[in-house]
């Protein structure tokens, strides 16, 4: 069986070729057309990426969220909610790299296998980074009505969350 998943990718390739030559279709003229619009695209969502990234650390450099998560421990340690968690929720709707290391981290200093390294696995498995995706694809294509995807986004996103600790709670708590 991994052998088989070796011989996926050039079977598929051999595929499309065999394909585009039954259809008399100029497989290398098709090919550099694609990549050149692999390349525009590239620079047409550069901004988005750059600004997203940008934003990002100098939230997360601010040290802010720790500052207001302060005030809720005592609320939160009284639900069963670990605070070390509070960061990742925060920050998975804007930017999946920084989430991975926040979990990094997690797991780092309480382990894979602490309810709150599961937690920030269901976590990263239950959410998805709503904002980066609005702005990246939607400012790729100039969408500047993002409002009801934005909400939709962003509640699925508070579903999520809610679902990754009860889930984790249920089976691990």
């Amino acid at each position: 069986m991994a052998n088989l998943a070796n011989y996926i990718v050039p079977v598929f390739v051999l595929g499309i070729i065999l394909y585009a030559f039954h259809k008399k279709v100029n497989i290398y003229e098709s090919f550099l057309v694609g990549a050149k619009e692999g390349i525009v695209t590239t620079f047409k969502i550069a901004p988005a990426v750059i600004a997203m990234v940008f934003a990002t650390n100098i939230f997360l450099n601010s040290h802010f969220l720790e500052f207001v998560f302060s005030y809720f421990q005592p609320l939160l340690t009284s639900l069963g909610i670990p605070i070390q968690i509070l960061p990742m929720a925060m920050i998975r709707p804007i930017s999946g790299t920084a989430t991975l290391a926040i979990m990094t981290n997690i797991f780092q200093n309480y382990g894979p296998d602490s309810f709150v390294g599961r937690l920030a696995s269901n976590l990263q498995g239950c959410t998805d980074t709503t904002i980066y995706v609005l702005a990246l694809y939607f400012g790729s294509i100039k969408v500047t009505k993002t409002k009801h995807a934005l909400q939709a986004g962003l509640f699925a996103d508070l579903v999520g969350i809610i679902s990754a600790f009860i889930i984790t709670w249920l089976f691990f708590g």
